[in-house]
């Protein structure tokens, strides 16, 4: 399965959220360098979706905002 995400970093407060669309907002508290908000927007969804944090990968968009996970 993947997803579509859309990461806030430096956000006040944490957490995940469904769209309309079928994608994901994910604010995360981590700033943009040395990958620490892509790591913590994997965990944050690893608890969102009752998945192991192993099962997630960062497909596309390591650098940018929007990104693409894939879910085992």
């Amino acid at each position: 399965m993947r997803i579509s995400v859309a990461v806030k970093p430096n956000s006040k407060k944490e957490g995940v959220e469904m769209l309309p669309d079928g994608s994901y907002l994910v604010r995360v508290n981590a700033p943009p360098t040395e990958n620490k908000a892509n790591k913590r927007v994997i965990e944050l969804l690893s608890k969102f979706l009752d998945r192991p944090k192993s099962s997630i990968e960062l497909t596309s968009g390591l650098h940018g905002k929007k990104k693409v996970f894939k879910i085992d």
